[in-house]
């Protein structure tokens, strides 16, 4: 890893330009050919360029990859991938033995002249590791925040050589992630999509590389859903009604799904909510899923694995504060409704004041986007003392500066509580069934939804005892 990251952007494209068996070609529609310009300015460019071009027309793109709605999708991306990749040897029959074909293409919105728009764009790799076999694909998604088109093209050339370096001569999944910006840094380059697939690339689980991505900082929130795809947050959740539950969710429990689908009862009899259009997210931050500093990786594909077998989306995120996920979504929805589900506790360290001191504005800085427009939040209740623990007594726990504060958000329909809650499940604590699992004592299944006890006795989730696990499997047939 040391090795390549010495290396600079002129440095890896004349390796690859001297390589003689890496050739193929590159499509890129949008921002220039940035990318191609680096092998053209090092020299050597015969011994990898079979192909450059840029269908920047629509009609000119129409004709060649088919009509479609959009143009900075990854629908299009896939569609030059598979247009470009298939002419290399077809018109390269002389090649195949010898020859690492690629096929590069990105199409890209980058800064307008009013610079009022965020540059951002798809960009793709299919490529051979070694001749005549079966290609993989490498693609992202990416975030442009030069305020300069001309450095939002720089960048973008950058990353395109960094794509076809990495994955040409690096075998390691993470090298190939953090190697994209080489020579760059997040505060230009944001990559809140990776997915990397083929049979050289069996192994690599696409969720575990979108926690990369947030634990690496390459961006704030990464997305899969519940087929375990990783999915772009902005193309899956633009204009639409979103209801997240942020939780541990070591392993969920039934009242983790009681709170997501008694707050949605809720949510969708919002008048301004569309029924047809919500999307449920499970959130999982990293402080979450790293409470003593560190990731484990196992335990986070085991929490993973569960949520998709429930069918949820699943949002990692790097937003701490619930106002700045409520930021982040806002600029994704566009004015549609937010609702937030959250338990009693969590909204009292909401009210903490402490929370906000490093804010200029403090708690009501944190408050005008935690409560702002169209943003609902749908509270839990709990036990405390042997009573029920609601808003209408929630009141009485804050300090007489922010009883006016709570006051003014349940009269402007900001706080609602989840009434059809099933108080009957809230002495369930995930970490005493955690412990039960571990230690492989019964009656734990009691705690959590059916499919979720399955999950854990069939592939021995959070170090369920092997032996029961495999004792489950066999008796299952």
């Amino acid at each position: 890893m040391d090795e390549y990251r010495k290396l600079t952007t002129q440095e890896k494209a004349l390796r690859i330009n001297l390589s003689r068996a890496i050739y193929g070609s590159f499509a890129e529609i949008g921002a220039g050919q940035e990318v191609a310009a680096n092998f053209f300015k090092v020299g050597g460019a015969s011994g990898t360029v079979a192909k450059t071009m840029s269908a920047y027309d629509m009609k000119f793109s129409d004709a060649i990859y088919g009509v479609g709605d959009r143009y900075v999708c990854e629908e299009r991306l896939i569609r030059m991938l598979d247009h470009e990749y298939v002419l290399l040897p077809e018109r390269l029959p002389h090649r195949i033995e010898t020859t690492r074909f690629f096929a590069f293409a990105d199409t890209v919105e980058v800064l307008n002249y009013d610079r009022t728009n965020q540059g951002h764009g798809w960009m793709g790799l299919r490529f051979q590791l070694t001749p005549q076999s079966e290609p993989n694909d490498c693609v992202l998604h990416l975030k442009m925040h030069d305020n300069d088109p001309l450095q939002q093209q720089y960048a973008l050339g950058i990353v395109g050589v960094n794509m076809l370096y990495s994955c040409m001569f690096l075998n390691n999944p993470e090298e190939i992630l953090m190697s994209l910006i080489d020579g760059l840094t997040a505060r230009r380059i944001e990559i809140d999509m990776f997915r990397l697939n083929g049979p050289d690339f069996k192994h690599v689980d696409n969720r575990l590389m979108a926690l990369k991505l947030v634990k690496n900082g390459l961006t704030k929130a990464a997305m899969f859903g519940p087929d375990g795809n990783v999915m772009q947050p902005s193309d899956e959740l633009y204009k639409k009604n979103v209801l997240v539950l942020r939780g541990r969710f070591r392993p969920p429990t039934h009242v983790n799904v009681d709170m997501l689908l008694a707050s949605r009862r809720h949510f969708k009899h919002e008048s301004d909510v569309d029924r047809s259009n919500i999307v449920l997210i499970s959130e999982l931050t990293l402080n979450d899923l790293s409470p003593d500093g560190k990731i484990d990786e196992r335990d986070f594909l085991h929490r993973a694995d569960i949520l998709c077998s429930l069918g949820q989306n699943v949002l990692i995120s790097n937003y701490f504060e619930y106002y700045r996920l409520v930021e982040y979504l806002s600029k994704i929805t566009r004015g549609k409704k937010i609702g937030i589900t959250m338990g009693i506790f969590a909204l009292q360290k909401v009210f903490e004041e402490k929370t906000y001191e490093n804010l200029r504005g403090g708690i009501l800085e944190c408050f005008a986007s935690l409560f702002g427009t169209n943003v609902k939040l749908y509270i839990y209740p709990a036990w405390q003392n042997n009573e029920l623990f609601t808003l209408k007594n929630f009141e009485q726990t804050l300090p007489p500066n922010l009883k006016n504060l709570f006051r003014f958000l349940m009269d402007n329909n900001k706080l609602e509580e989840i009434q059809e809650a099933n108080v009957k499940n809230l002495h369930i604590i995930s970490d005493n069934v955690l412990a039960m699992i571990k230690k492989g004592e019964p009656g734990w299944e009691k705690f959590v939804p059916h499919k979720v006890e399955e999950a854990i006795k069939n592939f021995g989730l959070f170090d369920y005892p092997k032996e029961q696990a495999t004792n489950q499997v066999s008796v299952g047939g």
